[in-house]
């Protein structure tokens, strides 16, 4: 079967063995695959994020960062066969999305950061029988191949204590701060102001619902937090306490991953903030501890979500709680991989672009 394949530090098509499910197991035509920003970085940088992995004391089942890899963990798929000892309880020709794990006799498989199974950027997968859900309400295949990417955001959101009153800062709108508006909109939220240098990333932060968006090139996001009832300094809110007047903890979701983002939010923050780390940054970074430590700022990072999580996402998405249309501004075949990842380096170029092996 076809597949594309990182050997090399560069994106082949190639041909790969076929796969036959075990016990367990189904196997799946991919329909649609979307490119994460994971897969990006881990073109050129696997051997560093699978060191900071082990580092982090994450198994890897052995996971050589130099041998092929077949990319993609964010899909939708149609069952088309089952492996000895199956329940069957979906049927061949059913769409399904999956927690993308493969549960195999010589452990976890983690789809797209394996040498063993093929990701989403392949023909075909195994999936574990036990982890698919099917796609309910006819929900179109590319809005179903988002419930991995939009989980993300939904486990931010759940990590971050916000109260009734909180205001909600979102800085980056890429993927994954867009999947973090969309969970705080759902979670009824708000106000949530949105910040993102890119023109197409804030018109589509303002499509999930974003109260306010915020160019930083001409305004710094921070200007409006006294305006929404949240004083920036101690004192200040120390003063409306006593007067017996409230305002909502202020909550930042750092969705951006780059040196200097944390310590720019730590200054920038109003004190008592509790800022949420969603954005992976590869590199070491330096933050001033006491200016956090004086301000009482809470960092929380953030990793991933949890199973329910990831079925809660499709069955908000699948409601219509969250109107994921319009994000995916591409779709290629299998030979338009590598260019793909290219245009996805340009923010006004592209938002989300779907792998679809059929075409």
């Amino acid at each position: 079967m076809r597949a594309v394949v990182r050997r090399n530090k560069q994106l082949v098509c190639d041909e790969i063995g076929e796969l036959e499910p075990a016990e367990g197991q189904v196997l799946v035509r991919t329909l649609a695959c979307g490119i994460c920003g994971s897969d990006l970085h881990a073109l050129h940088h696997m051997e560093h994020m699978i060191d900071l992995a082990r580092r982090a004391g994450g198994a890897d089942n052995g996971f050589d960062p130099s041998a092929d890899t077949v990319f993609g963990h964010e899909f939708c798929a149609e069952i088309l066969d089952h492996g000895p000892g199956s329940s069957k309880a979906l049927k061949a020709g059913t769409r399904v999305v999956s927690v993308p794990a493969t549960l195999t006799a010589g452990g976890v498989e983690l789809l797209g950061f394996s040498n063993r199974l093929p990701g989403g950027f392949a023909e075909r997968m195994l999936l574990s029988e036990a982890l698919v859900l099917e796609v309910p309400n006819g929900l179109p295949t590319d809005q179903a191949a988002l419930t991995e990417p939009f989980a993300v955001g939904f486990h931010a959101v759940a990590k971050a204590r916000m109260d009734a009153d909180s205001v909600a800062l979102v800085v980056g709108c890429g993927p994954v701060g867009l999947a973090v508006i969309a969970a705080l909109k759902a979670e009824g939220h708000g106000p949530v102001i949105a910040a993102d240098f890119s023109p197409r990333r804030r018109a589509a932060a303002e499509r999930l619902g974003a109260d306010i968006v915020i160019d930083p090139a001409r305004e710094s996001p921070h200007d409006r937090w006294e305006g929404l009832g949240v004083p920036k300094a101690r004192a200040a809110q120390q003063m409306m306490r006593m007067m017996g007047r409230s305002f909502g903890r202020p909550v930042v979701f750092e969705c951006v991953g780059a040196p200097g983002v944390l310590q720019g939010l730590i200054e920038a923050a109003p004190a008592g903030a509790q800022i949420i780390v969603a954005g992976v940054c590869m590199e070491t970074d330096r933050i001033e501890p006491s200016i956090a430590i004086t301000k009482e700022i809470e960092l929380t990072f953030v990793f991933g979500y949890t199973p329910e999580e990831f079925a809660g996402t499709l069955r908000n998405i699948s409601e219509g709680v969250i109107d994921v249309s319009g994000l995916v501004t591409a779709k290629v075949g299998l030979d338009g991989v590598a260019d793909a990842f290219v245009a996805l380096a340009d923010p006004e170029a592209q938002v989300k672009i779907l792998v679809e092996p059929g075409l």
